[in-house]
């Protein structure tokens, strides 16, 4: 063995061993620094509502007694990440997935809403886009509407949605799903027009000379520019749509979903409970992130990206 296959095979895991450090220690280091904080935060904010406890049953008590109480309390103003965790876990594997108290039911039951919002708001959002794209009479009109469109609050509009759609008679998933896309489709919709004239002039200018129809310049030029602002727009989509979905839940009074579990929990004081639907939507949000990040990946590579 040469001496510098030797120096090779000692750089390569030394290599790797940095590369890994720099990647996850920072995320790591900073995922612990938040769960000491929340502790702390736990600790000083269920402090008072702990020691009224014992005062009240008059209960001889320590320090630590206070202490461990904050860590265990049933309804604490902070859940200790523990208690969230134990809740979650609890939740997802503790019962049947179809049973009413699963957090697997009531995400399946948000993710229905988030799916179809999510395939309406692309699909309105890519459609305005290319209006736009291709009239600038449209673009002129179209755009400071669709800007402003976004500036009234959904929890305003999602009681407004629920009432009109259910007095026409909509009722149970579309009126969800009209509001998740009504927040969906305005990232797409930018993102898009972004993507659609990011090619060079030039370029546009060649394949007019080439006597290209408008079609051909969109299907050859403008749609393959425009893949990579497409899925930048979609993973911001996807996870505002699932907040939509959650928001258009609240309003309805319903008993299924994360946003009807975050309901039931405000109703009857369960801080665990809000948090672990809150957890949940997170975990669901990263997933559909993640869900389209493989779609991504493996577009580019269909497409020749390495």
């Amino acid at each position: 063995m040469t001496s510098s296959s030797l120096a090779l095979r000692v750089r390569a895991p030394s290599a790797f061993r940095q590369a890994v450090v720099e990647r996850y220690v920072p995320v790591v280091t900073m995922v612990l620094a938040l769960i000491a904080i929340w502790y702390v935060a736990a600790v000083a904010m269920n402090w008072t509502l702990v020691r009224d406890g014992f005062e009240r049953e008059e209960t001889p008590y320590a320090v630590s007694d206070v202490l461990a109480g904050t860590m265990d309390a049933a309804r604490p103003l902070l859940p200790a990440p523990h208690q969230v965790i134990n809740a979650f876990v609890d939740g997802v594997f503790g019962y049947p997935p179809l049973a009413p108290r699963s957090l697997i039911y009531h995400s399946l039951v948000t993710l229905s809403a988030t799916f179809l919002g999510f395939i309406l708001g692309a699909l309105f959002g890519i459609a305005l886009a290319l209006i736009i794209v291709h009239s600038r009479v449209l673009e002129r009109s179209l755009l400071p509407w669709i800007i402003c469109s976004q500036m009234v609050p959904v929890l305003a509009l999602a009681p407004i949605f629920i009432v009109v759609l259910g007095a026409i008679g909509l009722q149970g998933l579309l009126p969800k799903s009209i509001i998740s896309a009504y927040l969906c489709f305005f990232p797409i919709a930018i993102g898009m027009v972004k993507g659609f004239t990011s090619p060079d002039p030039l370029q546009v200018e060649l394949m007019r000379t080439w006597s290209a129809t408008p079609r051909q310049v969109l299907w050859k030029l403008r749609w393959p520019a425009s893949v990579p602002y497409l899925f930048a727009s979609l993973k911001v989509a996807i996870t505002i749509s699932l907040i939509g979905a959650i928001v258009a839940e609240l309003p309805t009074g319903g008993e299924a979903g994360i946003g009807a579990r975050l309901l039931a929990g405000s109703y009857y004081g369960q801080t665990i409970q809000i948090w672990a639907a809150l957890v949940a939507a997170a975990v669901l949000a990263s997933s559909l992130i993640g869900i389209v990040g493989l779609i991504e990946r493996g577009v580019n590579h269909r497409m020749g990206a390495h």
